[in-house]
């Protein structure tokens, strides 16, 4: 079915709408870190003028390439790659921390936001037990649920399993890293980190 119809699911794109939703008004320019086959990446489109996306999945890009839409897509390292500092005024990320040093990955979005930029973050991290049980279970339930009701796509990138971070450890990361974020836990087995850079 088509990327962007709507009617693809799975855990990721469940959250696409909470990522939308902290897009700033009148962003001109848009990342999206880790951008698979582009499905985030042509819906931030829709608001944004310019938007690039990188990952290091050749076949992943070569699929988003196929697709319509104006969207620059960059095969390459977001860590590596020579994007200007402060150079976007939003910067997204799914499921994608976990696939490098977290806190290196945060650090870097930070630093390409320009002042008043949005960075909206919905990741994957290791459940410990018995503490995130409860989480466990919820989201076992939701996620049979919604994959009886809507489907589910799975996408072509590669996938890493278990996370090497934790929740707390994450939510520890993103107060040191981005002072003043917010992070919520979420019951499909995610957490978010929203965070507007100061202005000052």
């Amino acid at each position: 079915m088509s990327a962007d119809g709507g009617r693809r699911w799975n855990h990721n794109i469940h959250y696409h709408p909470r990522i939308l939703r902290a897009v700033p008004d009148g962003a001109k320019r848009a990342l999206d870190v880790g951008c698979g086959e582009g499905m985030l990446a042509r819906e931030l489109r829709r608001t944004v003028p310019r938007v690039v996306g990188i990952d290091l999945d050749a076949p992943s890009i070569e699929q988003a390439r196929e697709q319509p839409g104006d969207v620059d897509y960059i095969l390459g390292d977001f860590l590596t790659h020579p994007f200007a500092p402060a150079s976007f005024d939003v910067v997204v990320s799914v499921a994608t921390l976990h696939h490098m040093d977290a806190a290196t990955g945060l650090a870097r979005m930070r630093d390409l936001l320009r002042p008043g930029g949005v960075l909206a973050v919905v990741g994957l991290a290791r459940s410990t037990l018995p503490g995130d049980l409860p989480h466990d279970l919820a989201g076992t339930v939701l996620g049979t649920f919604l994959r009886v009701t809507k489907g589910h796509w799975q996408h072509p990138s590669p996938t890493v399993w278990p996370p090497p971070v934790t929740y707390p450890q994450m939510r520890a990361m993103a107060a040191e890293i981005l002072p003043g974020s917010r992070y919520r836990r979420h019951p499909l087995f995610r957490y978010s980190i929203v965070w507007c850079k100061p202005r000052a």
